[in-house]
């Protein structure tokens, strides 16, 4: 197991910067996962880590060490692949024992360590197969099998399951979380899917543009997003956001307008805004409630029902896009009007001019 640092590390790829001297410290055994979105530079991070990227600038560090010059097979990781990288004229047993024969491991080592690993993973009766006769489930976890193999310091997963189907995707999480639980490893982990982010990671980095955005406990960065960027990607459904303008100020609240003349009062620390300030109110699709003849009016476009829970899908005179979610069925239907009311302790204020997040305050359950 092993700590890892970055300190001001930068990538750039012919005179064009793809990684902005980014600074991150991932713990001894965390589970961390970097997310964000396509050409955010989550895949070229992790493989700066791995060694299969030169470190344009700043220092990586494993165990306070600085790696940069070392080649990847010399800094003691292990990587993962969406392709699943495997060998496809070897079987099994083969791809696993292979890395191991390469450095010349004993012949009684790399039994027990492929034993040890087939068993762990439930791959002991595809020892014999070759690759084109397993299911792309089963190749993963001979992919991830490989690695336990290996006995990395810490483990690189590069978008693992973003071939599988996405039954086997929700099978696939829990496994490799069990298996980051049986083993205790450092783990980095990168996927496109926040969903993956939210249920596996023990810590999330948010990239955006070869920056970070926010890094912190799955349920902080969903609680607390530090700007309107993260408060949006963090979360499905996505947050709902409405433009605004600031009207007063008071203790412990801002009193918003929006475009439609409706007042909002949200429940934030107001210092360093003004009236007249264009500002954006962010509110959970959970902690808005459409119904009654109270509230702000909108109309039903659409209804998602999927039995133990239902998404309506709403829009407000002014045409801003409203999604509710709540747990349960409707008796609503598309083209209805209806109020939808916000609770307002959930409330998120973000500034316009660079979309930074007001430090909420709680003050209670009230509806406005």
């Amino acid at each position: 197991m092993a700590a890892l640092e970055l300190e001001g590390v930068v990538k750039d790829y012919a005179g064009v910067r793809a990684i902005h001297g980014i600074d991150l410290k991932v713990e001894d055994g965390d589970f961390c996962v970097f997310v964000g979105p396509s050409g955010c530079g989550k895949s070229t991070l992790l493989r700066m880590i791995a060694g299969l990227e030169d470190i344009t600038g700043g220092e990586l560090r494993i165990d306070r060490v600085r790696v940069n010059e070392q080649r990847a097979s010399e800094r003691g990781l292990a990587m993962v692949f969406q392709t699943y990288a495997l060998y496809p004229h070897m079987t099994v047993w083969e791809n696993l024992a292979f890395g191991l024969e390469n450095i010349r491991t004993p012949k009684a080592e790399i039994k027990e360590r492929v034993t040890r690993a087939a068993r762990m993973l439930q791959i002991e009766e595809f020892l014999g197969r070759r690759p084109k006769q397993l299911s792309g489930g089963q190749r993963q976890r001979v992919a991830i099998g490989r690695a336990v193999v290996r006995e990395p310091r810490v483990f690189l997963f590069d978008e693992p399951l973003s071939n599988l189907d996405a039954e086997l995707r929700v099978a696939m999480r829990r496994e490799i979380s069990a298996l980051h639980r049986r083993l205790g490893n450092t783990m980095i982990y990168v996927t496109h899917d926040q969903v993956e982010a939210m249920t596996m990671a023990d810590r999330i980095v948010v990239l955006k543009a070869g920056r970070v955005e926010q890094y912190g406990t799955p349920l902080h960065l969903y609680n607390e997003p530090a700007n309107q960027f993260v408060a949006g990607f963090i979360g499905s459904p996505r947050m709902n956001f409405i433009d605004a303008v600031v009207d007063g100020t008071d203790a412990g609240k801002v009193t918003v307008r929006d475009a439609a003349g409706q007042a909002y009062e949200v429940s934030v620390d107001g210092s360093g805004i003004s009236p007249g300030q264009e500002v954006t109110v962010g509110i959970r699709p959970e902690h808005l409630e459409v119904g009654g003849d109270k509230g702000h009016p909108v109309s039903v476009q659409s209804i998602e029902q999927l039995g133990g829970q239902s998404f309506l899908y709403c829009e407000t005179p002014d045409g801003t896009q409203l999604t509710a979610h709540f747990v349960g069925q409707t008796s609503m239907r598309r083209g209805d009007k209806a109020h939808a009311t916000f609770r307002r302790s959930f409330m998120h204020l973000f500034r316009k001019s660079d979309g930074k997040a007001l430090k909420r305050l709680e003050i209670g359950e009230a509806a406005i």
